[in-house]
């Protein structure tokens, strides 16, 4: 299952069409989504995945990522923030603006740490991983840093009585340094949205949103 909701996440997010190439790759990639079971795909929807949406975010974070780190890194990145997300009440513009304010005037470095002891791409205390499973030192394995991360916020969501928007300076903390987080975070919220102005679906993205409904 993990390795089909890959190959899906790979081709929603950098299929093209236009040219004899892209329909050529468009080809392939819905080759490749038949290889997802009516019941798989369906356990996608009915988990409120709105695929289409899901994939315009992932595209536009690997292109703002992209200005702070290489095009295959901010790829790879924008690939965790949807596929982490999936089957989640979170988009991945929410984690992708968390992993900005954290990391990304470092480059998303996986071996970052902060001067607190945070780690990793999406900055986790040591203890904080720790309560979600993991171990420190996973924590610049980037997907077990970004899964850790998914659970961070959703302990914030219930402090915060289901109030995203707090949860998110909660991740930070309280106090000063949280108020300014929270002021660098909406700027890269603002950043993204910005980007998926000018990234409308695509062709190719739009047949293959259809193709996926009617399986």
């Amino acid at each position: 299952m993990r390795k089909k909701i890959y190959l899906l996440a790979a081709m929603m997010l950098f299929c093209v069409s236009c040219n004899q190439s892209g329909l050529r790759r468009e080809a392939g990639h819905k080759a490749r989504l038949a290889h997802l079971s009516d019941q798989e795909v369906r356990r996608l929807m009915e988990q409120g995945v709105d695929l289409d949406e899901r994939q315009r975010q992932a595209r536009a974070i690997a292109t703002v990522f992209s200005r702070r780190t290489d095009s295959e890194r901010a790829q790879k990145l924008a690939a965790l923030c949807y596929l982490k997300t999936l089957g989640t009440d979170l988009m991945p513009l929410d984690l992708a603006e968390i992993a900005l304010a954290e990391t990304g005037s470092v480059g998303f470095e996986s071996d970052a740490v902060s001067s607190k002891g945070a780690l990793g791409v999406w900055q986790l205390m040591p203890y904080r991983a720790a309560s979600h499973g993991f171990r420190p030192e996973e924590m610049q394995d980037d997907a077990k840093c970004a899964e850790a991360a998914v659970r961070e916020l959703y302990s914030k969501l219930d402090m915060a009585n289901g109030n995203l928007v707090k949860a998110k300076k909660l991740y930070c903390g309280v106090g000063p340094e949280a108020d300014a987080y929270e002021v660098k975070r909406r700027k890269y919220r603002r950043e993204i949205l910005n980007e998926l102005e000018w990234a409308p679906p695509t062709r190719a993205e739009s047949q293959l949103t259809l193709l996926v409904g009617a399986s």
